[in-house]
């Protein structure tokens, strides 16, 4: 497994994170637990969990707080006021047995107005300010799913040590301001800002109401797609790691994705753009598309 610096944070961590909604929602909580012990043993060290994530907390925390030297452990709340911020935090450290985190993430902001209520007098990015000092985070992010125009904003306003945002090939096929992460991918390598991509083996929205996974996206399944899908991921300037998939049973083939991985030229990228093209691949965002 390859390893790679996230940004200014000077954590070195592997190009493949341990995304805990899969195991929070899992139908197994057995199943959910291997899933976790499998991809450390595959040399994951970095974990991105949230409260929101099903059960995540509460069935990994015991194993959190026994590998604990050898994780960088990414939380993150979707909280907007300072005292609804350091409620949820201090609610996360207690779940999960740890003295702080090494990143503390404002999850999911969708707009301006919660940027808004982040930033303001009581909004929650007082919280994290004040955590810090206290040490019980060491560095701050942010997250944003849906716009791109979003995050840059956030970085108009503050110098997030991370971001969390969607890199995938889709968003290549269709461009937009929404879905183009290329221009905050440029300010984060400007600034040394850790980038964690997520929804790299999205092929689109559901189309039906048979969902065969627990994605929230249709995923690509073949493994030669998942390869591809994954290493245009881990090819983009900038991006340190993906966050995998919100269904463990796709965890084998991302894994295997990414103890392979073969970084791509330009060139060999465009030709991936246009493979996935020719196979229906579509971006998440916006949905009208």
């Amino acid at each position: 497994m390859e390893y790679r610096l996230l940004g200014r944070t000077g954590y070195k961590v592997s190009i493949l994170t341990i995304g805990c909604c899969g195991p929070g929602i899992a139908p197994n909580v057995e199943d959910a637990i291997k899933a976790f012990e499998y991809s450390i043993n595959h040399g994951l060290n970095m974990i991105d969990i949230a409260p929101s994530y099903g059960e995540a907390e509460v069935r990994l925390g015991r194993l959190i707080s026994r590998y604990r030297d050898k994780l960088i452990v990414v939380e993150k709340t979707l909280e907007r006021s300072r005292d609804g911020a350091w409620k949820e935090l201090k609610s996360s450290l207690k779940r999960l047995g740890l003295g702080y985190f090494d990143i503390y993430q404002f999850h999911a902001v969708r707009n301006i107005e919660e940027l808004e209520r982040i930033f303001s007098d009581n909004g929650a990015m007082k919280a994290f300010l004040e955590a810090r000092d206290q040490g019980l985070i060491k560095y701050i992010g942010i997250t944003v799913h849906n716009d791109m125009r979003i995050v840059v904003k956030a970085l108009e306003r503050f110098d997030f040590d991370t971001i969390l945002i969607p890199v995938n090939v889709g968003s290549l096929i269709h461009p937009t301001p929404e879905n183009d992460f290329r221009p905050v991918l440029k300010i984060a390598k400007d600034r040394d800002i850790g980038v964690i991509a997520i929804k790299a083996i999205a092929k689109g929205r559901w189309t039906s109401n048979h969902r065969r996974y627990q994605t929230w996206y249709e995923p690509l399944e073949d493994q030669e797609d998942i390869d591809k899908a994954v290493w245009f991921t881990l090819s983009q300037e900038g991006v340190t790691t993906y966050s995998i998939a919100c269904d463990i049973r796709l965890w084998p083939k991302i894994l295997s994705a990414g103890e392979q991985f073969k970084r791509l030229d330009e060139e060999e990228q465009e030709h991936i753009v246009e493979y996935f093209k020719d196979k229906g691949v579509k971006p998440l965002f916006p949905e009208a598309l």
